[in-house]
């Protein structure tokens, strides 16, 4: 088996709050570095110039920001002189590990590479860069892998290298109205990419032909790789996971529906709790993941908090409950005891939670069309997004027929095996050959 060495950018793993596509960089990389390949982080955290402290300032600014305006202003300006410079290139320079740092709190965060690289504001000022000349950011390392996978469409080309850019989706594009992205720019941007790559990496098989319609690409320059899941089923036994989740949350095993991701347009969650609303079913739904744009709007059946008291708003908050980002490890556990996972998103380029509910046993409720279906298959019962009446007689369904929970259940951990690890890594390992090849 050939062994590749492979840098990939911590653009969104540097994150304070973590994204899915940080999701993918972990995951990406633990597979490629589980697989026996060397692998280099290349961030842009600005970890100064002193080679002893490197590693301390490091971990220390790792997702920072400025904390105060004046300091955000300064460092606003070092980005633009940087970003201003036509033909700049920037150095990554090393971050030796010491061993005196302790990393353990940062695992669930920051995957583990074999050499890591930074360099001050890199991200920030290639995209400023790109806005002003749109040119690409030369990068420079000693050293440099021999294959550099961007986990995102980032305007960066990594010199010595073979540069593979990860398109997830075009949902700024096909949604236009569910993202804040200026769509022009988004797309000259992928087109870029496309022109300056190696090659195109993809999650589904709807994703690779939306990025092939779009931009009018040879198929044999993209490739779908899918992707693996970073959650595995809890050590504990299904009557431990019983006694935490009621104990921390006040569920019974088997009794809550569940949806986790972020609360965004094209998540659905507007119509999710209309449908669940108008079903009357008694178990409770569970909303778990962080806020983002528009999402009060997608949550305006909720009660607000200066009503909360009210009979009607001690009714709802029976009914549906909000909790938070949670440690991977307990969110694993309240996926396991739930009833079902909901997941009607209106457009996903893979659907993260739909294989991981899969993976851990637990019915699954999704899209009939797109990625979702795609990767979902006869393991769940499938719903037209749009389809208040057909979103809540699926959830009916899924409450009253002990039978199709059964079959759903049984069903899912065989569909998620096409996207196990080693299906994930196999993947990866035979793009990575062909893109060596045509280069070699």
């Amino acid at each position: 088996m050939i062994k590749f060495d492979v840098g990939i950018d911590g653009y969104n793993l540097a994150l304070p709050n973590g994204t899915g596509v940080a999701t993918y960089g972990h995951v990406l990389t633990d597979t490629l570095r589980g697989g026996g390949h060397r692998v280099t982080g290349l961030f842009g955290v600005d970890a100064g110039p002193d080679a002893d402290m490197r590693e301390v300032l490091f971990y220390d600014r790792l997702g920072q920001v400025p904390p105060t305006p004046q300091l955000r202003r300064k460092r606003s300006r070092r980005i633009l002189r940087a970003a201003l410079r036509p033909f700049h290139t920037r150095r990554m320079e090393e971050v030796t590990p010491s061993g005196r740092i302790e990393t353990g709190n940062l695992a669930e965060r920051l995957p583990v590479f074999d050499r890591l690289t930074t360099t001050p504001n890199l991200f920030e000022i290639a995209h400023r860069h790109f806005n002003i000349y749109r040119r690409f950011l030369r990068l420079r390392i000693e050293q440099p892998p021999a294959i550099m996978h961007w986990t995102y469409p980032l305007p960066i080309t990594l010199e010595g290298a073979a540069n593979i850019y990860t398109f997830h989706d075009l949902v700024p594009l096909r949604l236009p109205y569910t993202t804040l992205d200026a769509k022009r720019a988004y797309r000259d941007l992928l087109a870029a990419c496309t022109r300056q790559a190696a090659h195109i990496c993809t999650v589904s098989e709807t994703s690779r032909a939306d990025i092939i319609a779009e931009f009018g690409l040879d198929p044999n320059c993209v490739t779908n790789c899918y992707q693996a899941s970073p959650l595995s089923a809890p050590d504990s036994d299904r009557d431990d996971d019983a006694a935490m989740i009621e104990n921390i949350f006040g569920l019974p095993h088997r009794g809550y529906f569940l949806h986790f991701g972020a609360i965004e347009p094209k998540k659905n969650i507007g119509r999710l709790l209309e449908a669940y609303l108008a079903t009357g079913v008694s178990a409770p739904l569970v909303l778990t993941g962080g806020r983002g744009w528009q999402a009060q709007e997608e949550l305006r059946l909720l009660v607000p908090e200066d009503e909360a008291d009210t009979v009607h708003g001690r009714r709802m908050a029976e009914r549906v409950r909000r909790l938070e980002h949670l440690p991977r490890p307990l969110l694993a556990r309240l996926i396991r005891g739930a009833r079902a996972v909901l997941f009607p998103s209106i457009h996903e380029g893979f659907g993260l939670p739909v294989l991981e509910a899969m993976q851990l046993g637990t019915p699954v409720l999704t899209s009939s069309s797109g990625a979702l279906a795609e990767i979902a298959g006869d393991a769940a019962v499938q719903v037209d997004p749009y389809d208040v009446a057909a979103i809540a007689a699926g959830i009916r369904a899924l409450d009253a027929d002990a039978g199709l929970r059964d079959r759903m259940a049984a069903a899912g951990p065989n569909a998620a095996a096409r996207f196990s690890t080693e299906a994930y890594s196999a993947r990866l390992e035979a793009m990575y050959a062909r893109v060596a090849g045509t280069i070699g």
